[in-house]
């Protein structure tokens, strides 16, 4: 079979002639393959093939292809299928939601959604302003990273190490600290305030090892696998996306780079939370000289460690355009071994005995929370300025918020992350200050953070209620449009009222652009007036009231109080739902539905975000479509519901054209372009699509106006009907007939096999792919076209140009 394979392949590479395909090869076995590819939730082998008998073709535990017991052996036996195709199912469920441990990978949703940011840059020509959209993205990304280890070193060694520790009140309710506490019978070495800090920095340390050891396994497993390699096309060749390119799902020596940098980072954080405090100590007129010098030279060590981070960050995206296997590997070992350096030479310093030295109020590093809120709104503006010229050079009026949802999404990806990091400091501060009078609690510019919680929850009550009501008007305005779908049917106005309503609720993903750009929008303003009010006033919403009016004070203490408990217990479900998640394999799924649809794309901006599916997914299915149909000289349709129409699609763009030419595409409740197409324009805008119409054999979309997540592809001019058929018929019949005596079921985004259209276009396919067979054309002027049951043209051949 392996001579076989590169014959085929010698003979595909030497055949220049990608768009009119000649017929089956003389090697040709006379068989047609038809490849499943199930969406998100995941699916068992039995229930995409209808049969519990399954093998194992290739692949491992993590990502197969089954076929029927039965099948196995159909290359062996044409003649047994020639009237019918050959199934296979390709189950990639368990690179997502497989392993309980995954669960665990909710704690990195800030790091995913800034990681989403990245690829929703709007379509533009130009690779400057690409690269600098993609940039500040990084930079987004750093700050998280940043962010994270700071709201640990505030929890290990402000709130317990310094604050709780140093009160000798909170020291005794808390036993486990009486040997850190300054004075008392427990008093030891360690009392001192920089060997107390020393002593808990190996909290916030241990949660950068962590994150960098996961991001390596990761990596290793992910990352690490190595695409089908092809010959790099011009990208008006391939619809000007990035995703047919050789690399593009190859992101190895990228997340190695942005993985040191960020290890780096982490542990930078922790040196400067452990040496800033001492180094100020030792600043002060009168301090001795030799640990002031020690302490200037550490400081300035520290700045060059943090600028070589932001160079290496800065200095290199993604190379897609060739598959580079090289690897930094200097870079990778050196910059997280020089950070940790400087952190094993911050401990000792801090340590050092000094006469008079004692921990009183906050640590003396609260104000990087205020530079660090500074920076990403920075980022944020100059991200909604690159991506607004972005939009104006390349204009897709479908695009989502006119080009604008990447700033949004980073915009909330930020409040993420500070709600994260909120919600841990006010709820370690509550437990270890049981009256609330002995500590100082966590920075003021935390708790105005958790002030505008209530008025941003009230924003998005408010937001949702309009979205009703237009969802109910919509709704009453569909039972005309359903009553004329199903004029066979008896009046019955709760079943037209039902099927109205999932009409207008399936609708609501098409508002989502609003909902996201006023939470992003309330997000922004009042997140800067929470800056502004901590650096303006420095002290906590409350307390900056004292003198005014009654009624405002009131209500920021209100405010204060009830966005504290807000911000935490918002943090403590988070928690608890990932517990769930890990011996509940319903709330497993769940998640892995979440991670279906947000870890798609590579890690280009975070390293420490989730995993990549889609580099092991992708490269799956094309290594199968071309090893298959060059051994075989076949040809192939790639059938994918929801999610694995993504990755079908992304799969035929990473196919050579003479092997993306002999296969077909099946796409039902597919999101290519409803949420793909708007969201990431760059990659499934219009020109994207309307090129994968033009290269595959044939392409046809099924879709339901019930379906939340499916739609139509909307290529423009006659390659719309030629691939969109007209919205299936849900339910299948309004009551009872002779061929469903029962109720039949709303169906929605789910079971679109049920539908006899579903059979009728895969059997229209499959003749066009039969070899031998060519299907007419609707002129009868040959092969081509294959007639849709709509009265569209199943755009083959014969396509027009897009």
């Amino acid at each position: 079979m392996g001579e076989t394979v590169e014959q085929a392949h010698a003979q595909a590479t030497g055949d220049t002639d990608t768009r009119h395909d000649p017929g089956p090869r003389p090697d040709s076995t006379g068989t047609a393959l038809e490849l499943l590819v199930h969406g998100v939730g995941g699916a068992t082998p039995g229930e995409m093939l209808d049969d519990p008998r399954t093998v194992r073709v290739t692949g491992d535990d993590i990502a197969a292809v089954f076929r029927r017991t039965e099948d196995a052996d159909a290359e062996s036996r044409p003649a047994d299928y020639r009237d019918k195709p050959v199934p296979e199912a390709y189950v990639w469920c368990n690179l997502t939601s497989g392993n309980g441990t995954r669960a665990l990978w909710l704690l990195l949703l800030p790091f995913m959604v800034a990681n989403l940011a990245h690829w929703m840059r709007p379509a533009a020509e130009g690779r400057r302003p690409a690269r600098l959209y993609g940039l500040l993205v990084r930079l987004c990304g750093l700050t998280l990273t940043v962010l994270l280890t700071a709201a640990a070193c505030e929890v290990a060694l402000d709130l317990a190490a310094w604050q709780c520790a140093g009160t000798r009140a909170c020291a005794d309710r808390h036993s486990w600290l009486g040997f850190l506490a300054p004075a008392g019978p427990d008093a030891g070495w360690w009392s001192l305030p920089g060997r107390r800090l020393a002593l808990a920095a190996a909290v916030p340390a241990a949660l950068v090892g962590l994150l960098w050891y996961l991001s390596l396994r990761t990596w290793r497993a992910y990352e690490s696998q190595r695409p089908l390699e092809h010959d790099p096309e011009p990208d008006e060749a391939s619809g000007r996306t990035a995703l047919g390119r050789p690399g593009f799902w190859y992101g190895r020596r990228l997340v190695a780079r942005l993985r040191a940098a960020h290890t780096a980072a982490g542990l930078l954080t922790v040196a400067v939370a452990v040496a800033a405090p001492a180094a100020r100590f030792d600043h002060r007129p009168g301090g001795p000289a030799l640990l002031d010098a020690l302490g200037w030279l550490l400081e300035a060590a520290l700045a060059v460690c943090g600028v070589a981070v932001v160079t290496v960050v800065c200095r290199r995206g993604r190379g897609e355009r060739r598959l580079d296997r090289r690897l930094d590997r200097r870079l990778v070992r050196r910059l997280p071994l020089a950070a940790l350096a400087l952190l094993l030479l911050a401990l000792p310093y801090a340590g050092w005995a000094r006469p008079g030295w004692a921990s009183a109020g906050r640590l003396p590093v609260e104000h990087a929370f205020g530079a660090l809120a500074l920076v990403q709104g920075a980022l944020v503006i100059a991200l909604a300025v690159v991506a607004h010229l972005l939009h104006r050079t390349g204009s897709d009026p479908r695009t989502a918020m006119r080009g604008l949802g990447g700033p949004a999404v980073a915009m909330l990806a930020c409040a993420l992350g500070g709600v994260m990091s909120g919600g841990v400091a006010q709820r370690v501060s509550d437990w270890l200050d049981g009256t609330g009078t002995s500590l100082a609690g966590p920075p003021v510019l935390l708790t105005w953070q958790a002030s505008v919680i209530p008025p941003l929850l009230l924003v998005v009550l408010a937001l949702c209620a309009l979205l009703a009501r237009a969802t109910w008007r919509t709704a009453r305005a569909e039972r005309a449009a359903v009553a004329a779908d199903h004029p066979e049917g008896p009046g019955d106005p709760a079943r037209t009222r039902r099927i109205a309503t999932v009409r207008a609720m399936a609708g609501l993903t098409d508002r989502a652009p609003l909902l996201i750009a006023v939470v992003s929008a309330a997000t922004f303003v009042l997140g800067a007036g929470a800056l502004a009010g901590a650096l303006a006033t420095g002290r906590t919403p409350a307390h900056a009231a004292e003198g005014t009016y009654p009624l405002v004070h009131g209500g920021a203490q209100t405010a204060q109080a009830l966005g504290s408990w807000l911000i935490g217990l918002g943090f403590i479900l988070f928690v608890t739902f990932g517990r769930r998640a890990y011996k509940d394999a319903s709330a497993r799924r769940t998640i892995g539905i979440l991670w279906d649809v947000g870890t798609f794309w590579p890690r280009a901006a975070h390293p420490f975000a989730p995993p990549c599916y889609a580099e092991r997914a992708v490269p799956d299915l094309t290594w199968r479509m071309a090893t298959w149909t060059r051994a075989t000289g076949g040809r192939l349709v790639i059938s994918g519901h929801s999610q694995g129409s993504v990755l079908a699609a992304s799969a035929a763009w990473q196919l050579a054209p003479s092997d993306r030419a002999r296969v077909a595409l099946l796409t039902y409740g597919s999101p290519l372009e409803r949420l793909y197409g708007r969201w990431f324009p760059a990659y499934f805008g219009p020109a994207a699509l309307a090129s994968l119409h033009q290269e595959v054999d044939c392409w046809r979309n099924l879709y339901r106006l019930t379906d939340p997540i499916g739609g139509p592809v909307r290529l423009p001019g006659e390659c719309g009907p030629a691939v969109d058929r007209a919205p299936l018929k849900d339910p299948l019949a309004y009551g009872r007939t002779a061929l469903h005596p029962l109720p039949s079921p709303i169906l929605g985004h789910s079971d679109y096999q049920a539908d006899p259209a579903f059979a009728e276009e895969r059997e229209r396919l499959l003749a066009r792919l039969r070899p031998g067979l060519p299907a007419p054309r609707p002129g009868g002027d040959g092969p081509g076209t294959v007639p849709a049951a709509d009265g569209g043209h199943q755009g083959c051949a014969g396509r027009s140009s897009a």
